[in-house]
């Protein structure tokens, strides 16, 4: 009762699709791929000395605004 078979899993594949669909479930999988790759970049960027920018081939969506936070003073 505690393990599925391989059946049972083609089953739940075959469920999956019909509810989703092939187009959706792609497009799942692609923005997942962008979201690690981006991720893998972000990690890389916090290797680089503190003074060094992010050159701009590396800014994945044109439309994106990038800014720089300031902490604010208690007084």
């Amino acid at each position: 009762m505690g393990s599925f078979s391989v059946w049972h899993w083609l089953i739940v594949l075959v469920i999956v699709m019909l509810v989703f669909g092939t187009k959706k479930i792609g497009n799942m999988g692609s923005d997942l791929g962008k979201a690690v790759k981006g991720f893998k970049d972000g990690m890389r960027d916090d290797e680089r000395p503190a003074g060094q920018a992010v050159p701009p081939s590396q800014v994945a969506d044109k439309s994106t605004i990038d800014v720089e936070a300031k902490e604010k003073s208690r007084g």
